[in-house]
Formats: structure tokens, C-alpha cells, sequence
């Protein structure tokens, strides 16, 4: 059996690569784009197309992992994310690169749901709480690390590098993958939902491409508006398809159980608010604060050792309040550090910035943490892997949602200002509004009963030693 330590963390590393990946080119695009001879503006299809690959290849995640083994196809996703990294690295056009892009969300597609499946069918309920506080920290670490690691690396060393690092972190994790984790699979194979797919990646991939450049001026807006239109008459159609398959590629009967359903309604309304920060936050240090990316890095890095600390305390405070509590009490305190950001401006001394960030980071990670584990506690063991998949999808919408809906925040009062230059006070009421929806996400909580995630909060005995402890 492989131990409840090293197979976390094993899966932690390579989410922290998925994850600081999608992030770390921002800050170097035009060092890129001077080097392989491209517009900055339009090297931007290198992050769109990434985010487009990764919508589109998880809907088959679950399905792999079950067809496959969660081993195999984990220490392959790990292959092909190394292969489109070397790729990126060696690319001298704009295609080339996009076209590497595109192989490395690939492997991300499979990474982060998968990485999943093996936790949860690896580690015992009772133990998931602090398992799960492992993944959750790359996906709090990698969006605020990866400007600053981009910026420092493109600065002292050559952007190539942002790259070739994943390469021996990859072979690593490749080595400990096969030495440590057991090759899970389903014990029947059940028929490929092909159609299923097609229209969910291009729902997802519509809506989500959409709602990632909304308020950008990226695209020009009838564009983005036909791209979301496009997304949701394909993820109409899919819901169709759903109801006359006894397999579809997304499970969405899921949803009938009311952990999952809080779990991931609730997840996403409260990270439409809080997946806005690390887009608005570097914004206002750097254009409204006059700092550079590398000294606004380093002060929202603080937030990413807030969510480190957390992990000492999650199953603590789980056993001790129950997930309902926490979750009601914890949506309104994280949304309420949120808010105060808006109160920085450039006469906040910088320890003040800190110690926000610090302590907004740890309710914030407790809240993804507690999320993130209550979506399994009524999944039966067969339908991990599918949870898993609806999962990753409702994540990454809610993470476009939230870029876009920050990003549609400060226009509006930019135009509502009138004068079209973006000041720092314009961050402001951007602030108050993000943290206003995640704090929404009470109304999805407060509908859960109040023993919800007892058996994974170790707050009562599990089914088994039920049935152990009546009399024979």
C-alpha cells in the first residue's frame, strides 16, 4: 500500500507544475515574442490556447483513468506536459509555440483530475481532509508564484528556462509516480462517450475562452459574444445527449447527491469572487501603484504562505466544526479579507498589504480545502473518476468567470468615470464586487444538512466500523 504521505505530495508537485505553468509566461511574453519574432499581443494565443486544450481534454480525464489505470495514464499526462514544455523551449515561431501550448494542456487536462482519482481512491475517508489540503495549495501557490518566478527568470537567465525546469521536475515526478502509486483502474469498461465529448470540450472551451477575454479587449465583443453563445448552444446540446446515454462523458446525475452539488455550485460561485484576485491584485500594485511585477510578486506571494500554513490546521478545524459551519462562516470571512483589499492604496504601509494577504490566504485555502474534499463524501467508489472530471470542469469555468468578471468590474467603473485611464481607485469598487459573489456562495451552504461530511471530517464513525460494532 503506498504510503498517505508521499502519494500527496507526489501529486501536489506535479499540480504545482500544471498550475504555475498557466501562469508564469504572462509576465514574459515580450521577451518571448521579441525572440521568436512575434506581436506580444498576439503571443497571448500561447495562454488562450493552453487554457482552450485543458476544456477541451478533461472531460476524457475520468474515463482514461478508468479505461487505462490512474497510474499510467498520471505518468503519462506528467510525459506529454514535459514533452510540450521542451517544445515551447525550442520553439522559433509563433505556431510552433501555440502548437506546444496546446500539448502541454494536454498533459495539464489529465494531470489535475487524475492526480485526483488516485488520491481519493487511494487514501481512506477519514484521511482525505489532509490529503486534499496538499492539492489545494498548488492551485493557490501556482497563480501567484508565477508571475514573479516568470519575471526573475526572464530577467537574470533567458525565458527558455521557464520551460526546461519542468523537465527534470517531470522525469522526477515520472520515477516516483511509478515507484509509489498503484496502477487504479475500473474493474468494467464501459463504451467511450465520443460525442459526449466533442460537445462538452466545445461548450467548456467556448464559454470558457469567452469569459477568459471578456473585458480584456483581446477579441473584438461580437466575437467574445458568439464565442460564449457558441459555448452554450454545444453545452445545451450536451445536455441532451447526457439524458440518452447510460455513460455520457460528464456524469451530471451527480448532482443529485447534495454534498456534490453544494460542492461544486457552491465552489463555483465562491470562486467566480476569489479566482478574480489573482487577475486584479498584481493589476493595481503594478498600474495603479506604479510597482514593478517582480516587487508586486513578491508581496502577493504572501497570500500563497497563508494557504501553506492552513494545512497544519484543516482537519483540525473540520473535526472540531463540521463542514456546513465552516463553510458558512469561513465563505463570509474569505470574501471579507477579499474586500479589504480594497482599502490599499499607495500610502498602505506594505506590512499592512502582508498581513492581509496572509491572513486571507489561510481562510481562503481552508475554504478550497473543504470544497474540494466534500464534493466526495457521497461519490461511490465506481464514480470517483467521473466526480473528478465534473469536477475540473465546473473549476476551470469558474476561474474564467472570475478573470472575466474582475476584468468587466474595473472597466465598468472605468467607463463610468468617463475619462478611459485606469487609476487605482478604479480597483476599488472591483474589489468590493468580487468579494460581494463569493460571499453569495451561503445561500448554496446553508442548504446542507449539518452532519454533511461527518465520515470525512472524523467527526463520526465510518459505515464499516458501524457494521463491525453491532452484535454477531
Amino acid at each position: 500500500m503506498p504510503s498517505n504521505r508521499i502519494v500527496p505530495l507526489i501529486i501536489a508537485v506535479a499540480l504545482f507544475m500544471e498550475n504555475m505553468d498557466s501562469t508564469v509566461i504572462a509576465t514574459s511574453l515580450p521577451a518571448i515574442a521579441a525572440d521568436i519574432g512575434a506581436n506580444p499581443l498576439a503571443l497571448k494565443l500561447a495562454i488562450t490556447s493552453y487554457l482552450l486544450s485543458l476544456a477541451i481534454f478533461i472531460p476524457a480525464s475520468g474515463w482514461t483513468a478508468d479505461r487505462f489505470g490512474a497510474r499510467t495514464v498520471f505518468r503519462a499526462a506528467i510525459a506529454v506536459f514535459v514533452l510540450g514544455s521542451i517544445g515551447c523551449a525550442l520553439s522559433g515561431s509563433l505556431t510552433d509555440f501555440v502548437i506546444a501550448r496546446i500539448v502541454q494542456g494536454m498533459g495539464g487536462a489529465m494531470m489535475t483530475p487524475v492526480g485526483r482519482v488516485v488520491l481519493v481512491r487511494t487514501i481512506p475517508k477519514r484521511e482525505l481532509v489532509n490529503a486534499m489540503a496538499w492539492v489545494t495549495v498548488p492551485a493557490l501557490v501556482g497563480p501567484v508564484l508565477g508571475p514573479p518566478v516568470g519575471g526573475f527568470i526572464t530577467t537574470y537567465a533567458t525565458w527558455h528556462w521557464i520551460f526546461l525546469i519542468n523537465v527534470p521536475i517531470g522525469l522526477i515526478g515520472i520515477v516516483l509516480v511509478t515507484r509509489y502509486i498503484e496502477d487504479l483502474r475500473a474493474e468494467t469498461h464501459e463504451r467511450f462517450d465520443g460525442l459526449g465529448m466533442a460537445l462538452s470540450g466545445l461548450g467548456i472551451a467556448g464559454m470558457a475562452f469567452g469569459f477568459s477575454v471578456l473585458g480584456l479587449n483581446f477579441l473584438p465583443w461580437p466575437v467574445v459574444v458568439a464565442l460564449i453563445v457558441a459555448g452554450a448552444i454545444f453545452t445545451a446540446a450536451y445536455l441532451v445527449h447526457a439524458r440518452r446515454v447510460e455513460v455520457p462523458a460528464l456524469d451530471l446525475t451527480l448532482f443529485r447527491l447534495p454534498t456534490f452539488r453544494a460542492s461544486v455550485t457552491g465552489g463555483f460561485v465562491f470562486r467566480i469572487g476569489i479566482g478574480a484576485m489573482p487577475f486584479l491584485l498584481p493589476l493595481m500594485l503594478q498600474v495603479g501603484f506604479g510597482m514593478t511585477p517582480f516587487q508586486s510578486g513578491l508581496i502577493t506571494f504572501v497570500s500563497a504562505i497563508g494557504a501553506m500554513t492552513m494545512k497544519m490546521a484543516a482537519a483540525t478545524l473540520l473535526r472540531l466544526f463540521g463542514f456546513r459551519t465552516i463553510l458558512l462562516v469561513n465563505a463570509v470571512v474569505s470574501a471579507g479579507f477579499l474586500a479589504a483589499c480594497a482599502a490599499f492604496t499607495k500610502t498602505t504601509p506594505v506590512a499592512g498589504m502582508l498581513a492581509v494577504l496572509l491572513i486571507g490566504g489561510f481562510f481562503r485555502s481552508l475554504q478550497f480545502t473543504s470544497i474540494n474534499t466534500l464534493a466526495y463524501a457521497e461519490v461511490e467508489h465506481q464514480r470517483v473518476s467521473r466526480a473528478t472530471s465534473l469536477v475540473s470542469v465546473a473549476q476551470q469555468l469558474a476561474i474564467s468567470a472570475g478573470v472575466a468578471f474582475g476584468a468587466l468590474a474595473v472597466e465598468l467603473v472605468v467607463h463610468w468615470r468617463g475619462d478611459g485611464t485606469l487609476q487605482a481607485s478604479d480597483f476599488q469598487p472591483a474589489f468590493v464586487a468580487v468579494a460581494a459573489v463569493s460571499a453569495l456562495s451561503i445561500l448554496i451552504f446553508m442548504r446542507l444538512p449539518a452532519n454533511a461530511g461527518a465520515e470525512l471530517a472524523n467527526r463520526a464513525p465510518a459505515p464499516s466500523e458501524r457494521a463491525d460494532q453491532r452484535p454477531g
